[in-house]
């Protein structure tokens, strides 16, 4: 099966009617539970989901759910059955929500495809189809040697090898050459390393204007024969969960135009 065909496919898969209402207060979870809950199951999202700058779901999606900055009062007032989040949460809220016997799922932030699969596996419960990562993985998958890339943002921060990014990297037939800088799973790596030992494939993190700015210095436009700058979207680099199925397209993609 072709790659974009497998990927509508398992994008359509239809969600079960049923299920608790579900207030999400951590925009990674607010992903998620697009694809896998019902609308009327979802009473509230992140107010980050809002902001297109932070949103890892398309705008006119967030446009049909209330939104909510994760006080007490705002997540009480939606009557949840269930309340998620990331790994912080305000004490006031924990208490709030403890008082009205109303249950609180706490996720950290994944850093491999296992524990972002093992999160939508929890988020998901009955209703969910977590297989849909990893069959959109297995398509994407790179054939041949892995090819030395980079992901570089703005400012010149990298995900090192212990991360989602640095993983879906692997996964889609690519060598992460952070760890050949010596850097730390985070970590700030200045132009000037990139120019001394360059990747094959460098993604660009960041919009339009970013990206014709990062193509445009001049010791990069020196080097246009030994490395492919390729743009990549800031918000595949947010969440894991869904965002996976169209990071790796990309990336797939992009190892596909070389």
């Amino acid at each position: 099966m072709r790659l974009a065909g497998a990927l509508l496919v398992l994008l359509a898969a239809p969600a079960m009617a049923a299920g608790p209402r579900i207030v999400s207060i951590n925009p990674c979870v607010d992903a998620v539970l697009m694809h896998v809950a019902d609308a009327g199951q979802i009473a509230g999202i992140s107010h980050y989901s809002k902001d297109p700058r932070a949103s890892s779901i398309p705008a006119a999606q967030a446009a049909r759910f209330a939104a909510t900055s994760g006080t007490a009062e705002e997540v009480v007032a939606l009557a949840p059955d269930l309340v998620i989040a990331g790994a912080h949460v305000a004490p006031a809220t924990i208490a709030a929500l403890a008082r009205m016997n109303i249950a609180l799922l706490q996720l950290g932030v994944p850093e491999t495809l296992a524990e972002s699969r093992d999160q939508v596996r929890r988020i998901a419960a009955a209703v969910g189809h977590p297989d849909r990562v990893d069959a959109a993985v297995a398509a994407a998958r790179g054939k041949g040697p892995p090819v030395p890339a980079l992901i570089w943002q703005g400012g010149g921060l990298v995900p090192g090898n212990q991360t989602l990014a640095s993983d879906l990297l692997r996964s889609t037939g690519f060598h992460n050459l952070s760890r050949d800088y010596g850097l730390k799973n985070w970590d700030v790596l200045p132009l000037e390393y990139i120019i001394a030992r360059s990747p094959r494939l460098l993604f660009s993190v960041g919009d339009a204007r970013g990206h014709d700015r990062m193509l445009g210095h001049p010791a990069l436009k020196k080097m246009a024969g030994h490395i492919t700058i390729y743009p990549y979207p800031e918000r595949l680099l947010r969440c894991g969960g869904p965002t996976i199925i169209e990071a790796v397209a990309h990336l797939a993609s992009a190892r596909r135009a070389l």
